[in-house]
C-alpha cells in the first residue's frame, strides 16, 4: 500500500468512527478519545491526522457529504445509461438523501446533527454549503436537459425549481425521520415523485 494510500485509509478510519459516535450519542458525545477508542487507535494518531475536534468534525462532515453525493450521482448515472426519463433518475438519486431504511435513517440523523451544528460553526457550514451548492447544480442541469428533451416545460426556471426541490426534500426527510407514523418512508417516496411530476409533466423525445 502507498504511503499516501495509507494515510487516506487513516484518516477515513477515524472519520468513520466519528459518525459512529454522533449516530449513537450526538455531536457532543464526540471527543478525541471517544473517537481514537471507536477507531481502534491511539489518541496520538487521531491528533496526527486532526489537529483539533473541529478539525476532526470537518473533515468528518466532508467524507459523509461527499459520499451521500457520490451515491446519488452513482444511481442517476446508471439509470441514465438504460436511458430511463430524467423524473425516474432524479426519484432515485434523491431518495439516498430520504430516510427511507435503517442505513438511511442513521445516516440522516448523522447528516442532520452537523448541519444543526453548522449554524454557529462556520467552518461545517462552509462543508454544507459547498455540497448544498454541487446538489443544486446538478438539479438544476437536470431540469435544463428536460427542458431540452421535453419532459419539463419550456417556461420553467431550472435554478429556481432546483432550490425548490431540494428544500421540499429536506422537509420530507425531516418529517419522515422525527415521526414516521404521521409520514411513514412510502408516504414521503410518492410525495417525491409527486413532486417531480409537477416538474417533469412531459415525455421525452428522445424516447420516441
Amino acid at each position: 500500500m502507498a504511503r499516501e494510500e495509507y494515510h487516506a485509509l487513516r484518516r477515513r478510519q477515524v472519520a468513520e468512527a466519528v459518525e459512529r459516535l454522533v449516530a449513537a450519542h450526538g455531536l457532543d458525545g464526540v471527543t478525541v478519545a471517544k473517537t481514537a477508542a471507536e477507531a481502534g487507535v491511539s489518541v496520538g494518531l487521531v491528533q496526527h491526522y486532526f489537529a483539533s475536534k473541529d478539525d476532526l468534525l470537518r473533515y468528518a462532515y466532508t467524507q459523509l457529504t461527499e459520499r451521500t453525493l457520490a451515491r446519488a450521482i452513482e444511481q442517476a448515472e446508471e439509470l441514465d445509461r438504460h436511458r430511463s426519463r430524467i423524473q425516474q433518475a432524479l426519484a432515485h438519486a434523491l431518495a439516498e438523501r430520504l430516510p427511507l431504511d435503517e442505513p438511511r435513517r442513521a445516516e440522516w440523523r448523522v447528516a442532520f446533527a452537523f448541519a444543526t451544528r453548522a449554524v454557529d460553526n462556520p467552518n461545517l457550514a462552509a462543508v454544507r454549503n459547498h455540497t448544498e451548492a454541487q446538489i443544486r447544480a446538478r438539479l438544476a442541469q437536470a431540469i435544463s436537459n428536460g427542458k431540452k428533451c421535453g419532459e419539463v416545460r419550456n417556461h420553467t426556471d431550472p435554478d429556481t425549481q432546483a432550490s425548490r426541490l431540494l428544500a421540499h426534500l429536506d422537509g420530507l426527510a425531516l418529517h419522515t425521520y422525527l415521526d414516521p407514523t404521521a409520514l411513514p418512508a412510502s408516504a414521503a417516496l410518492a410525495a417525491l415523485h409527486d413532486y417531480l411530476s409537477g416538474i417533469f409533466p412531459g415525455r421525452c423525445r428522445a424516447h420516441d
